[in-house]
């Protein structure tokens, strides 16, 4: 299987994408003026202890000062196991003019400034490191007991001897090789040296190491060997990409390219118009069956239709076919647009065991690649498919877009119709509550011309009974589903 990764840079966003023999299966963004302050390490000085609160305020080179709580710091003193103090008087561990190195845990807030603590986390793709912990934990969501000591011994294994520091092993490193544990271990020793080394030259209120920009994330995440290249169309960052590689995985410098040609790199393998149909909620099967998508805040519902896709010999073939289809489709636009959470798939009804268990095995060998963790239950009696895929960033649809202005994320409006009577009713209102001479109605130029057109007699009708003339006007700004009654 050919696998390239397209870095597509600018100074104020960054696009990269995942492209699979040809075809893309999953899309990162990060905008400058998005990134948060959470992970980022920096030299602080404590400018206030507050005995009363448990707590210090920490500078750190932001409008506000930084928020530090007892529990979030590390024991000064020696001895001391992973777990941090919770007796411990503020004023025994940090003293006003302390200079202190602090990560970020939560951004500010409002009027709020951030909050730190000192137990430093380096995360990698398998692990987190903790060069001031103690330990080898294992994320609970892996569940098998077997794998679990697996991960546990190899990590172990690649301890130190005296080495005072902890790790934590990832969802992801489930079913990863010894060696690639191994390899992220090296990594972040060298990049806490990296980090404790320019702590100690950095003068406090500066930032000492923010986690990596996504055209370097995208090495350290998604750069197994299996991927042939990474095409960078920006000379700076393919300079950084460079360096960060011969720093820590110098045989991934060959597929390291630099993009010159004059066609925009997204536009190879037609990345841009695939990023472009990951928004719409239709999706097409090349059998002329489609997908329906529907993101809500609860879950995620997916559709399958068989369309225009007739079959050759019956109609449980067709179907058969079509849901296999669908469930290879299914599991590449959970990647492409990164959908988290909940998500539900009503495959069109199988009368066949067999049948729904193939298209079971489909679905899950289709996800085999997908990095992130997933888990699926059996077909219920009523064809649906409950699942679940971790949420690790925001969706496509949320990065890219914001709810319809018109209709507030529903996704309808009312119809021209709906809206004539409604105004009605206001008039009838309005017209019995106050003493006019006559009635304006402003609306949109469909509802207008539904009052002088279908609605005309009504509209007489009403002018009767009220006694009042009604003059109607047409307002270009309003939406479909937005009128006033103006008495006059």
């Amino acid at each position: 299987m050919s696998t390239e990764i397209l870095v597509n840079a600018s100074t104020h966003e960054a696009r990269a994408a995942v492209v699979e023999n040809g075809v893309l299966q999953e899309v990162f963004l990060e905008r400058t003026g998005r990134r948060g302050l959470i992970s980022n390490i920096y030299k602080g000085r404590v400018s206030r202890v507050l005995p009363g609160m448990q707590a210090a305020f920490i500078e750190i080179g932001m409008e506000r000062t930084a928020f530090l709580h007892a529990s979030d710091i590390v024991d000064p003193r020696p001895e001391t196991g992973i777990e941090p103090p919770r007796t411990d008087n503020i004023r025994s561990l940090v003293a006003e003019g302390n200079e202190i190195l602090v990560q970020v845990v939560k951004d500010p807030l409002g009027t709020k400034g951030a909050r730190l603590t000192t137990f430093i986390t380096l995360p990698s793709r398998y692990l987190v490191y903790m060069p001031k912990g103690r330990g080898v934990g294992v994320s609970a969501r892996i569940e098998n007991e077997r794998e679990r000591e697996r991960l546990r011994a190899a990590v172990q294994a690649g301890v130190e001897s005296g080495e005072n520091a902890g790790f934590i092993i990832r969802t992801a490193a489930e079913d990863a090789p010894a060696e690639a544990l191994r390899a992220d271990m090296i990594y972040l020793r060298k990049l806490w040296e990296f980090v404790r080394q320019k702590g100690l030259r950095t003068q406090p209120g500066n930032l000492v190491h923010a986690d990596l920009p996504l055209h370097l994330r995208v090495l350290r995440d998604l750069l197994r060997p299996d991927v042939d290249k990474v095409l960078i169309d920006l000379a700076s960052a393919h300079r950084e990409m460079r360096e960060f590689a011969g720093a820590f995985m110098a045989e991934a410098l060959p597929r390291i390219e630099l993009y010159a040609e004059r066609r925009p790199v997204f536009e190879l393998h037609h990345v841009e118009d695939e990023i472009q149909k990951a928004l719409d909620r239709k999706v097409s099967l090349k059998s002329g069956g489609h997908l329906i998508i529907d993101q809500t805040e609860a879950m995620t519902t997916i559709d399958v239709n068989t369309g225009a896709f007739v079959g050759h010999r019956n109609l449980e073939e067709t179907i058969f076919r079509t849901n296999l289809e669908a469930a290879v489709t299914i599991a590449r636009q959970l990647r492409l647009r990164n959908l988290g959470g909940t998500i539900i798939i009503d495959f069109i009804d199988m009368e066949e065991p067999d049948h729904r268990r193939q298209v079971i095995l489909a679905l899950e060998k289709a996800l085999a690649d997908d990095h992130v963790k997933t888990s699926i239950s059996s077909v219920s009696p009523l064809g649906l498919v409950e699942m679940t895929r971790k949420r690790t960033r925001e969706s496509l649809e949320h990065l890219l877009c914001r709810p319809c202005p018109t209709c507030e994320g529903r996704g309808f409006v009312k119809t021209a119709e709906t809206v004539c009577y409604e105004v009605f009713r206001e008039i009838v209102r309005q017209s019995r509550q106050f003493e006019c001479r006559q009635l304006m109605v402003l609306a949109h130029q469909d509802v207008i011309e539904r009052l002088v057109d279908e609605e005309s007699s009504a509209l007489g009708e009403l002018e009767l009974v009220t006694g009042k003339p009604i003059r109607l006007q047409t307002e270009s700004l309003y939406t479909v589903d937005q009128y006033d009654v103006v008495l006059m």
